[in-house]
C-alpha cells in the first residue's frame, strides 16, 4: 500500500486502513497490507502503541484493533425491533451498552431459528459504515418473551397452538387445556423447557396457556393481537381512574377569555378526539401589509394531568395513543381524551393559545402564549371545509365560509409560500384508509383523499410547533428548563452514498461535497416524475431518510427544513406535548403545575422511552392493518393483481397491490425454478444469473395470491408476469457462478459451460433441465 517499500506508513494511514476495514484488524494483517517485514514490525508496534494511548484506537480480543468506540468482532446484542420489510435492528447489551450503533442482523450464521424481537444474541459483528453494522447471530443466548400469543386448534394429535408472530416458526403441544378454551381461541401460551437431546429438536414445543385473550371469530380479534403481542397497555390503574373523577370543567379564572373568538375544529370524519382549533385574520397593523393575526389553540392537557400524579405515570408508559381500523388504545382515560379535553362545539374548555403574527410570505415575526377559556365555533371535517371553499357549503359552513374560512385559506397560503421558499422534502405517499363495517370486518380499503384543507391544519400545527420550540429556547438560558424537541436528522452518511449511486444509476444526480438540504431532494423527485420514474425514486429517497425520534438535543427536522421543532399540538394523544404544555408553563409563570423536578432529571430517558413507544404503536398499528387486509383478501386465493414492487431484499420481492395497498411477499425460490437469482443493492434488484431478468424496486409486475395467512397478517404471492431484461451495468455486478453465497435460491442451476460449477454440483446436464439441489 506504500510505493516506498521502507518507508514506515503514517498513523493516519494506519487509522484509515483500521477504519475501511469492516472488521477488526491485527498487526499481522497491517503488516502484510503495507508490507511491513523484519525490523519494521517493532517500528509499527510502537506507532499502535501510540494510536492506542491517543485515544483512536481500541484494542480488543485476541489483540484485534478498530476505531474508537467501535463494536468488537464478536458481542452480545438483543433485538430491539422489525422493520416494516422484515429486518430486525438490534442494540448492544452488557460491557457493550454504551456504544451507540445502528446494528442490523442478518440471520444465517450458526444460531438455529430466526431471532426474534427480545432476544439475546451472540453476534460477529461487520462494520458498515460509520457505527453501522451488520450482525450475524452466532447463537440465541436468551430467548425474548416468555409469553407467546397463538391460536388453539384441535387436531387428531391433540391441542396445537400456532403463534400470531410470523418470525414463530413453530407450533406448540398442550398437554392440559383449562375448561373456558374453545377452538380457535387466542391465548398466551408459555413455553415449557425443551427436551435436551437433539432427537426432540424439530418436534412441537409443549407450552401452558398462561391467559386466555379471546377468540378468532371476534371482530375485533385482530387488534386485540397487535395489542398483547407488542404489550401495549390497555387498562388503566385504579388509582388513574380515582384521579380521573374527581376531575371537573374548568372555570375562567385568571384564564384569557376566548370564547367570542370564533375557533372552530377541522379533522377527518372518523376523528376520535379534537384537541386543537384555528383561527385567522388580516393583521391590521400597517408595519405588517398583508400579513395575518393566527391563534392555534390546544386542549390544556397539563391542567388536568399533573406532574407525578398516577394519570402521569400511566399516560408516560403509553407515551402515545394507538389508533386501529376498530378501536383506539387512548393515551389518557376517556374523560379526559373525549369529554374534557376534547374541544366540542358549544363548550367551554380549557386550552392553551399560541397567538401568532405572520408577514405576507409567511414567516413567523411573533407569538406569545396564554392559558385560555375557548368555545369552539364548529366542529367541521376536511371534506366539508374544501367543499365549502369549492363553493357548495352546506348548513354547518354556509355562515361561516366569509368570516372564518377565507382568512384561515389566506392564511394558509401565506404559509405555504413560507414552505415552499425553505424547501421542505415533499414525498407524497397515499393514505389507504380501512373501512370497518358493522359485522366488524372490512367494507372497503379507499386512498384517503388529501385537499388544502388538510394542509391548512398542517401548516398552521407546525407553525405552532416552531413557535413552542422558539419559546422555550428564548427561556432556556434563564430556566434551565430541558426542551423535548422533534428531531429529524439528514440521512446518514452511508445511506447518502447508497442513495447517491442508485441515483447515478437512474440518470439523476446528487452533488457530491455540498450541504445536502431537502429541497435537493425535492428537484430529483420533480425530475423523476417528469421521467415516469416519480414512484421508484420516492421509495428509494425514503428509505435513505433518517427517523424523526424526541430528544432534548435540538439537531433540526430536516425533512421541514426547520431549525428547531417541538411538538406541542397533540397532548390528548402524545406524552412529548405534555411536557412541552408544562415547559411553557414553568418558563412564562403561567400556572404551578408546570414541568418536575424528577422529569427534568430523567428527560432524556423519556425522551428514549417515548421514541420506543411510538414505534411500538405504529408497528401495531400496521399489524392490525394487515390482519384486517389479509382476512379481507383470504376468500381470493388463487386471484391475479396488478402490484409494483414495494422492497427487494435477499429472499425475495415485496409486493403492493394496486387495488388495496396491500403488502405482502414473493419468496425468491417461486421466481424461477431453474435460475439462481441475485441481490444487487444499488440497483434494488434480484437479477437471474442465467437468464438476466432483473426485478426491480417501483417495477410493475402482474401477481397470484397463493396464501394468505389472517393469523399473522402473512400474504405470500408468486410473479405471473414482470421483470425486465437487465442492463449490462447490473449483469457485470453478478459473482462468477459457483459463489453461491451471493444467491438467494438454493436450487441448482442449469449445467453445461452457462451453468459452470454450481451448475455440475447441482446435477444438471448440458440441455438445462433442473439438476438435484445442491449442496452448500
Amino acid at each position: 500500500m506504500t510505493d516506498d517499500p521502507n518507508r514506515l506508513p503514517t498513523k493516519q494511514e494506519i487509522l484509515d486502513y483500521i477504519q475501511d476495514s469492516p472488521t477488526p484488524v491485527g498487526k499481522r494483517e497491517i503488516a502484510r497490507a503495507f508490507q511491513i517485514k523484519g525490523a519494521q514490525r517493532i517500528e509499527l508496534k510502537a506507532l499502535l502503541r501510540e494510536l492506542e494511548s491517543d485515544g483512536a484506537i481500541d484494542k480488543g480480543r485476541k489483540r484485534k484493533m478498530a476505531p474508537k468506540g467501535s463494536l468488537p468482532e464478536v458481542g452480545v446484542v438483543m433485538v430491539s425491533d422489525a422493520s416494516v420489510d422484515g429486518e430486525l435492528f438490534a442494540k448492544p447489551v452488557g460491557p457493550l451498552a454504551d456504544i451507540e450503533a445502528e446494528i442490523i442482523v442478518v440471520p444465517g450464521g450458526r444460531a438455529t431459528g430466526l431471532p426474534k424481537p427480545g432476544d439475546r444474541l451472540l453476534a460477529r459483528f461487520k462494520r458498515i459504515g460509520d457505527s453501522r453494522y451488520e450482525a450475524q447471530p452466532i447463537r440465541i443466548l436468551r430467548a425474548g418473551p416468555e409469553n407467546i400469543l397463538g391460536a388453539v386448534s384441535r387436531t387428531p394429535k391433540g391441542w396445537r397452538v400456532k403463534p400470531t408472530d410470523r418470525r414463530i416458526d413453530r407450533e406448540y403441544t398442550l398437554n392440559t387445556v383449562p375448561e373456558e378454551v374453545r377452538d380457535g381461541d387466542l391465548v398466551l401460551i408459555r413455553p415449557l423447557p425443551a427436551p435436551s437431546s437433539k432427537r426432540f429438536e424439530n418436534l412441537p414445543r409443549e407450552a401452558e396457556v398462561v391467559e386466555r385473550v379471546g377468540n378468532l371469530s371476534d371482530p375485533k380479534a385482530f387488534s386485540l393481537i397487535a395489542i398483547h403481542q407488542n404489550g401495549i397497555p390497555v387498562a388503566f390503574p385504579e388509582n388513574a381512574l380515582a384521579e380521573t373523577d374527581k376531575l371537573k370543567p374548568v372555570e375562567l379564572g385568571k384564564r384569557e377569555d376566548l370564547r367570542d373568538v370564533p375557533l372552530i375544529t377541522i379533522d377527518g370524519a372518523d376523528a376520535r378526539d379534537f384537541d386543537d382549533a384555528v383561527w385567522a385574520q388580516p393583521d391590521e397593523d400597517k408595519e405588517n401589509p398583508g400579513g395575518f393575526k393566527l391563534i392555534v389553540a390546544i386542549a390544556d392537557v397539563a391542567h388536568y394531568v399533573k406532574s407525578g400524579s398516577a394519570l402521569d405515570k400511566a399516560a408516560r408508559l403509553r407515551g402515545n395513543s394507538v389508533y386501529f381500523p376498530d378501536r383506539v388504545v387512548p393515551m389518557l382515560p376517556e374523560r379526559l381524551s373525549n369529554d374534557l379535553c376534547s374541544l366540542r362545539p358549544n363548550e367551554d374548555r380549557a386550552c392553551m393559545a399560541c397567538h401568532m403574527v405572520i408577514d405576507a410570505d409567511g414567516q413567523l415575526l411573533r407569538h406569545r402564549f396564554s392559558r385560555a377559556l375557548m368555545r369552539s365555533a364548529a366542529r367541521l371535517t376536511y371534506t366539508q371545509v374544501q367543499a365549502a371553499m369549492d363553493g357548495t357549503p352546506d348548513d354547518a359552513t354556509d355562515t361561516l365560509v366569509d368570516p372564518v374560512l377565507k382568512p384561515l385559506y389566506q392564511a394558509y397560503h401565506a404559509l405555504s409560500r413560507a414552505r415552499e421558499a425553505r424547501g421542505t422534502l415533499e414525498l407524497d405517499l397515499p393514505e389507504r384508509q380501512v373501512k370497518i363495517g358493522e359485522d366488524g370486518k372490512i367494507s372497503e380499503i379507499v386512498v384517503r383523499q388529501r385537499f388544502d384543507s388538510h394542509k391548512l391544519i398542517e401548516e398552521f400545527m407546525i407553525c405552532a410547533n416552531v413557535a413552542a420550540a422558539e419559546a422555550l429556547e428564548k427561556k432556556q438560558p434563564q430556566t434551565r428548563i430541558p426542551i423535548m424537541y422533534r428531531v429529524h436528522e439528514p440521512p446518514p452518511l452511508d445511506k447518502l452514498e447508497a442513495l447517491r449511486d442508485s441515483l447515478a444509476v437512474l440518470g439523476f444526480k446528487l452533488a457530491k461535497g455540498a450541504v445536502v438540504k431537502p429541497r435537493m431532494f425535492t428537484g430529483i423527485l420533480d425530475q423523476a416524475e417528469k421521467a415516469g420514474k416519480g414512484p421508484l425514486v420516492s421509495d428509494i429517497v425514503l428509505r435513505s431518510q433518517s427517523q424523526a425520534v424526541y430528544s432534548s438535543n435540538n439537531m433540526g427536522h430536516f425533512g421541514l427544513a426547520l431549525r428547531r421543532y417541538c411538538h406541542f399540538t397533540s397532548p390528548i394523544r402524545r406524552y412529548s406535548d405534555v411536557l412541552v404544555h408544562r415547559a411553557l408553563v414553568t418558563d412564562y409563570n403561567l400556572g404551578d403545575d408546570g414541568i418536575g423536578t424528577e422529569e427534568i432529571e430523567t428527560f432524556d430517558e423519556i425522551a428514549d422511552a417515548i421514541s420506543g413507544t411510538e414505534r411500538r404503536a405504529s408497528t401495531a398499528e400496521r399489524e392490525a392493518t394487515e390482519r384486517y387486509v389479509t382476512a379481507y383478501l383470504s376468500d381470493r386465493v388463487g386471484a391475479e393483481f396488478p402490484a409494483r414492487i414495494s422492497g427487494v431484499a435477499r429472499f425475495g420481492l415485496f409486493v403492493a397491490l394496486d387495488e388495496t395497498g396491500a403488502d405482502g411477499l414473493v419468496p425468491i425460490s417461486t421466481l424461477s425454478p431453474w435460475d439462481r437469482y441475485h441481490h444487487d443493492e444499488v440497483h434494488h434488484c434480484l437479477v437471474g444469473r442465467e437468464n438476466g431478468i432483473a426485478f426491480t424496486l417501483s417495477d410493475r409486475v402482474t401477481v397470484r395470491l397463493k396464501e394468505a395467512n389472517a393469523l399473522t397478517g402473512g400474504l405470500v404471492f408468486e410473479v405471473i408476469d414482470g421483470g425486465k431484461e437487465a442492463s449490462k451495468q447490473i449483469l457485470k455486478n453478478i459473482p462468477r457462478a459457483g459463489r453461491g453465497g451471493a444467491f438467494g435460491n438454493r436450487r441448482g442451476g442449469p449445467g453445461g459451460k452457462a451453468g459452470g460449477k454450481a451448475g455440475r454440483k447441482g446435477g444438471g446436464k448440458s440441455k438445462g433441465r433442473p439438476g438435484r439441489k445442491a449442496k452448500r
